[in-house]
């Protein structure tokens, strides 16, 4: 018997159709009453009628949350919250306005409410990963986690193929390491399998009806059972990846994520045999790496790091970053094997069967 420890995440879950409508709702309900909202312009509309409802509370909007979370950004943004005396943000869309929130947060103590159009799932983790200097730092702090999550199925379903899929597939690489994680448990394994299985369902769905409501639901559903998974237990040599890669590299962060989790997958496979079996399983097929690999490709999602803009002289710099920290990981891990790992990556080589 394995021995564990396991802490509930508090977050309050607002999840169904047209939830956006209760935002106002939320924010009195935290007693604040001077929000800044967080969206890209991509999402105006969106922006607009969340601003309309909450009437005398839109204190002001700021539209320049960008990936990575890079700490100049977040400075600008403090700046204009302090002007209009904020004290809590409504953040719509993707991992992007999300971290900034949580940056917000952690430097401020502002309430959160957050409104994901996409898979993300670290809206309902109390972790922030921020660029500065070209080095992508991530911490961890109750201080972090965003007080309310309201997920609206209505906002994901014009959400494009293509960022259905790598987002979709950056949540599944949060329950695929939980389940390998020093810190696993059974309460986490239990939603991280079910996060996987419904991934897999729900993805092929939706790329063959994009507006398909009940794929959308369950997809979204999964990502925020894979999210609480990486709130809950540390991750390993595939997130230290795709920080690296992000970080340093410029690469979009969900499309990297899509590339690199089964090379890592395959990396970690034989110290962890038993894990990989329960992934396999709950994937419906016979092997997890490769399984991975091909859902990712039979969706249309990238399967290299050579098509998202990294070039082949980069991976000996992203392997001495990648193994200059210490950090828990089944297998582990050396420059040749990461070189290994990343090779495979760059050229978009399917995993061997192991």
């Amino acid at each position: 018997m394995k021995p564990f420890s396991y802490t509930a995440s508090p977050a309050r879950i607002v999840f169904g159709q047209g939830t956006i409508d209760t935002i106002a709702d939320e924010v009195r309900r935290l007693g604040r009453s001077r929000v800044m909202v967080l969206a890209s312009r991509r999402l105006d509309a969106v922006a607009a009628a969340v601003t309309e409802s909450l009437g005398d509370m839109a204190a002001v909007r700021f539209d320049g949350a960008v990936m990575h979370t890079p700490v100049d950004v977040t400075d600008t943004a403090l700046a204009l919250a302090e002007q209009h005396h904020v004290d809590a943000v409504v953040a719509i869309g993707g991992g992007s306005a999300t971290g900034l929130s949580k940056a917000l947060a952690l430097r401020a103590g502002f309430d959160q409410i957050i409104v994901p159009t996409t898979y993300a799932g670290s809206e309902v983790t109390p972790v922030l990963g921020e660029t500065a200097n070209g080095r992508k730092v991530t911490r961890s702090s109750p201080h972090i986690r965003p007080e309310t999550v309201v997920y609206d199925v209505d906002l994901t379903l014009d959400l494009p193929l293509e960022t259905t899929v790598t987002s979709a597939v950056n949540a599944l690489a949060h329950a695929v390491e939980a389940l390998y994680s020093t810190d696993s448990n059974p309460i986490t394994d239990s939603m991280a399998i079910e996060a996987i299985s419904g991934i897999a369902r729900a993805l092929p769905t939706i790329v063959g009806d994009p507006r398909n409501v009940e794929g959308r639901a369950e997809l979204l559903k999964s990502a925020w059972l894979a999210g609480t998974c990486l709130g809950t237990v540390g991750m390993g040599l595939h997130h230290k990846l795709c920080h690296t890669l992000g970080g340093s590299f410029g690469l979009p962060h969900a499309p990297t994520h899509t590339v690199v989790l089964p090379h890592a997958m395959a990396y970690n496979a034989p110290d962890v045999p038993d894990v990989m079996a329960r992934i396999a399983t709950a994937l419906g097929v016979a092997d997890a790496a490769t399984g991975v690999f091909d859902l990712v490709a039979s969706c249309g999602g990238p399967t290299s790091l050579r098509e998202l803009g990294m070039s082949h002289d980069q991976i000996g710099r992203a392997v001495e970053l990648a193994i200059s920290a210490a950090y828990p990981n089944p297998r582990e891990i050396t420059a040749a094997g990461l070189t290994e790992l990343l090779e495979n990556a760059w050229s978009g080589r399917r995993p061997e069967v192991r």
